[in-house]
């Protein structure tokens, strides 16, 4: 009797482990993130690689090093060895048709993530924020920063957009706009250079040198004459650090040059601790832990061959068709408010910002 519970308990092992096997053996899921030096996308494939193996699945996690052509070559060969799924943040969204084509073909399952893939049909869902209400949250945080309406201006602004091949770009710099163009027109803001519209306030790939480049330049041929700059819309926060750059350049931050309120995006260490020591005003917090779960379970519920619900189906048309999208709520984060949101709720650890 002794023996023989003694090879039940160990079948039954058997079967259980076999069965624990089976379940974790759910197939592989590419993942393509842009590159590695701008400090979320590390967090993204970190968080993403985390949910997908919690569910069961191997994952394939590739960073393009900011190489388009590097990226399609990735991608293609996540299709070629046999991805059920691929999560692709594009470096360009317009670039992933053909290689889009193979994975519709092999039955692979596309999930634009935080960027849209435009111009192609095979793209099955979107995870993202919404991107419009960034840039309203970024514009409004600029006027509480003015003290707009108790202070009535004229206020000196300046506008920096992201990478015009980055469809979020658009919704951001739209979301902005549509709170900051009321102002410039009525006179409220003044942007001494002229300079709007994305095709002129670009930063191309989010580069913050490129970004205090620019503004090097906007500070010589516009402000010369000793006029402040009192706000400057920022995209994200690597553009906010190359603007910082050049406003410290010529005396910002000294005891009679205060700095402009300048916003931001994606309450990164190095600005959160610039929003502290008055150098940044605010950033948009984004849980990019909470759009790795989604992403994971949007990608689990597919391939398990149910119907994801909740889905927004009418806001982001990628040029050939609506796709299907899933939009988190973004959260304005300044020094008031900077320890509840991102610190309590374990996004950055307290240590980590001294």
């Amino acid at each position: 009797m002794k023996s023989f519970a003694a090879v039940a308990l160990t079948g039954a092992f058997v079967l259980g482990s076999a069965g624990l096997v089976a379940a974790q053996d759910k197939g592989t899921i590419g993942i393509s993130m842009p590159e590695q030096t701008t400090l979320r996308w590390n967090s993204d494939g970190a968080e993403l690689k985390s949910a997908l193996e919690a569910k069961g699945y191997t994952v394939d996690l590739q960073y393009a090093g900011d190489d388009i052509p590097n990226q399609l070559a990735q991608i293609e060969n996540m299709v070629t060895k046999g991805s059920k799924a691929l999560v692709i943040a594009a470096l360009d969204g317009t670039t992933l048709s053909a290689v889009l084509e193979q994975a519709a073909a092999a039955g692979v399952k596309v999930i634009a993530y935080d960027r849209l893939i435009r111009d192609t049909a095979n793209v099955d869902y979107y995870t993202t924020f919404d991107n419009f209400k960034v840039g309203v949250l970024q514009a409004n945080s600029i006027l509480k920063g003015l003290g707009y309406p108790e202070k009535q201006g004229p206020f000196n602004i300046e506008l920096f957009g992201g990478s015009p091949d980055d469809n979020n770009a658009f919704f951001f710099y739209d979301g902005a706009m549509s709170v900051l163009q009321p102002l410039i027109d009525s006179g409220v803001l003044v942007v001494k250079s002229g300079q709007q519209g994305m095709d002129k306030v670009g930063t191309l790939r989010w580069d913050g040198a490129t970004a205090q480049a620019r503004m090097d330049n906007l500070l010589s041929a516009y402000y010369s004459d000793g006029s402040h700059v009192d706000a400057v819309l920022s995209p994200n926060d690597g553009v906010a650090r190359g603007i910082i750059s050049s406003l410290k350049g010529i005396g910002y931050g000294s005891a009679d040059l205060a700095y402009p309120i300048i916003s931001g995006q994606d309450a990164e260490i190095p600005s959160i601790k610039a929003i502290i020591a008055g150098e940044q005003y605010s950033t948009v917090y984004k849980d990019t832990r909470e759009l790795a779960r989604v992403t994971g379970d949007l990608v689990d519920t597919v391939l398990s061959g149910a119907t994801p619900e909740g889905l927004d189906t009418t806001t982001y048309n990628n040029g050939v068709k609506v796709v299907p999208s899933i939009l988190l709520t973004p959260y304005e984060v300044d020094a008031v408010n900077y320890k509840e949101l991102v610190v309590d709720s374990g996004y950055i650890k307290e240590e980590d910002l001294k």
